[in-house]
């Protein structure tokens, strides 16, 4: 019996092992796979927000490009206007009330753009736009005070009317030159 025993005992001995290394096993498999599932959640969601980063980054760059190309156009606007009755205030015809409506439309137009280029940035895009706008009312102010002062002193007014488009000029070259840069470098900012 004492075969029989012994026999009995190993197979309890075994049978216990095979459970205690079956719950052992069973827990070490757990933890992997709550650490494996972890890891994977961890895994797609650094994925997921920076493909998120990647596409809000993109379509800010898109929002800038097209409030930099809106502001372009309004400048060119203005600038076109100035270019158009310039020769005519020159000649002495001055300037109607339609035309004088047309400045008017095309800086607030140009404001306006300025404005909204301010919520893309960055800030020295911004500062810059502003400069312009600065630059283009300035000249728009000392045209308009032009048609309305005397002609006793008009060579006086078109030096600084010229001094002042020149100016604004300038501003517009240094945005210009700015936003582009700023529209190819990837690494810019988002404000």
């Amino acid at each position: 019996m004492s075969d029989a025993i012994g026999t009995v005992v190993s197979g309890v001995i075994a049978f216990a092992a095979a459970v205690i290394g079956a719950v052992i096993a069973g827990r070490y498999a757990k933890r992997g796979a709550e650490v494996g599932g972890r890891n994977a959640v961890e895994a797609a969601l650094a994925q997921v927000h920076g493909q998120a980063a990647a596409e809000h980054w993109q379509w800010v760059r898109s929002q800038r490009h097209q409030s930099y190309a809106a502001l372009i156009a309004a400048y060119a606007a203005l600038d076109d206007v100035f270019a158009r009755i310039t020769p005519e205030i020159l000649n002495g015809q001055g300037l109607d009330g339609t035309t004088s409506r047309e400045v008017h439309e095309r800086t607030l137009e140009l404001q306006a753009k300025t404005s909204l280029l301010a919520l893309w940035g960055p800030d020295e895009a911004n500062s810059l736009a502003y400069a312009l706008t600065e630059k283009s009312v300035e000249a728009t102010r000392t045209l308009l005070h032009m048609r309305n002062a005397s002609s006793s002193s008009p060579g006086a007014g078109w030096a600084m009317f010229g001094r002042v488009r020149g100016e604004m000029v300038e501003a517009y070259a240094s945005f210009l030159q700015r936003a582009g840069e700023i529209v190819r470098d990837p690494r810019q900012p988002v404000s």
